[in-house]
């Protein structure tokens, strides 16, 4: 079986990557001509941990721009394109109707017997009217969404809690089973359902991993404003040690950002809103969870007695990364420079080359760079 990657982005390189480690032969695409030649000479620039590794010793993976050489050439056509929020909330999904064009474009005979899987999000119901568009094909469509954090996509393909597979249970889905078993460190927990419900599983689970990150952010503020923020993390430890609710996400500090869970938590929003629900918990989520961050922002501004200049050792969303995609730290970084505070900012390179040249044209005399070399007040929690 040889597997196609249309959009080798962070994920999809990823995932294309430990399929070739796996024993596959794979071909990816990418309209970035620039990027493809790099992974033709085995280099990438990523923060992501092993990657450039993965690359340098990969010896059946290869790369072009031409998405219907991968459908012509691959057995199983991975699509990992972006799918960007609209304004509703909801995911546009265009540039997979692209890649559902180009199949139309190869023709039958291109893709008899094939399988078209979805792994980037989708909306509840899209991948069956992916499928509808394609039946005159003989190809199945699936939904196979990966549940991974940004920093630690490598380690988190290799130890799925679960595999969700959306789509029918036939030889494709026995592929896709076999594949993971090799990729995985452990035999995974895989799932097959409709490939609707896999989409509404996917929103629902980042959903509700952002009510539990507001919960806690919630329960953290009321002790802090009860005088009680030593105690902040003993209370939620004792919650967490609940088996019924566990500790993973139960932390009071910074609101959840990223790239994924403020947008899978709209998406959800978004589908309850379509079908007429007035009890949105998305919604109310994500209006906490903007709430939260001026909270934060009064309550370093409180504690700061001294007026010292405020140091952030880490800007971007998650510490480790290169994306700033709704940063809490960074929203926050951003306020106290236009109330007129001092700021320090130590991050990885890749942030500091983004964020140097414009914060120091916008904030001259406030921001700074680097490690302090005077007294600082740190955000941390």
């Amino acid at each position: 079986m040889k597997i196609g990657v249309i959009g080798a982005g962070r994920l999809g390189i990823c995932f294309a990557l430990l399929c070739e480690q796996a024993g596959y032969d794979v071909l990816v695409s990418d309209v970035r001509d620039g990027y493809v030649k790099n992974l033709q000479n085995k280099i990438i620039s990523t923060n992501e941990p092993e990657v450039a590794k993965l690359l340098s010793n990969s010896s059946k993976l290869s790369a072009t721009t031409n998405n219907l050489k991968v459908i012509r050439e691959c057995d199983v056509i991975y699509t990992l394109v972006a799918t960007p929020s609209s304004k509703d909330g909801s995911y546009d999904v265009s540039a997979v109707w692209k890649v559902v064009e180009d199949l139309k474009k190869a023709g039958k005979k291109n893709t008899d017997g094939k399988a078209f899987i979805v792994g980037c999000t989708t909306n509840p119901g899209d991948c069956a009217k992916f499928q509808k568009e394609l039946n005159d094909l003989n190809i199945d469509v699936f939904y196979n969404p990966e549940f991974i954090a940004q920093g630690t996509i490598i380690k988190d393909l290799r130890r799925a809690d679960m595999v969700l597979i959306g789509g029918k249970s036939n030889e494709t889905y026995d592929n896709l089973c076999e594949l993971y078993n090799k990729i995985q460190e452990t035999p995974p927990k895989i799932s097959i359902m409709s490939t609707t419900a896999a989409e509404l599983v996917k929103l629902a689970v980042n959903c509700y991993l952002t009510t539990k990150i507001s919960y806690a952010n919630m329960v953290g503020q009321v002790m802090s404003l009860s005088g009680m923020e030593e105690e902040i993390p003993t209370v939620l430890g004792a919650i967490g040690d609940d088996s019924r609710i566990g500790r993973k996400y139960l932390n009071f500090g910074f609101g959840f950002g990223g790239p994924c869970l403020p947008r899978d938590n709209r998406a959800f929003a978004a589908c309850a809103k379509q079908l007429g629900l007035d009890y949105n918990l998305g919604e109310t989520t994500d209006n906490f969870n903007n709430e939260h961050a001026n909270f934060i922002k009064e309550n370093f501004i409180y504690k700061n007695i001294d007026s010292l200049p405020f140091y952030f050792d880490y800007v971007s969303y998650k510490k480790g990364t290169d994306i700033l995609t709704e940063s809490q730290q960074y929203k926050l970084c951003i306020d106290l420079l236009d109330d007129g505070y001092t700021v320090y900012i130590n991050d990885n390179d890749a942030i500091m080359d983004m964020i140097t040249k414009d914060l120091s044209e916008k904030y001259p005399d406030n921001v700074k760079f680097g490690e302090p070399e005077e007294e600082v007040f740190p955000i941390k929690f």
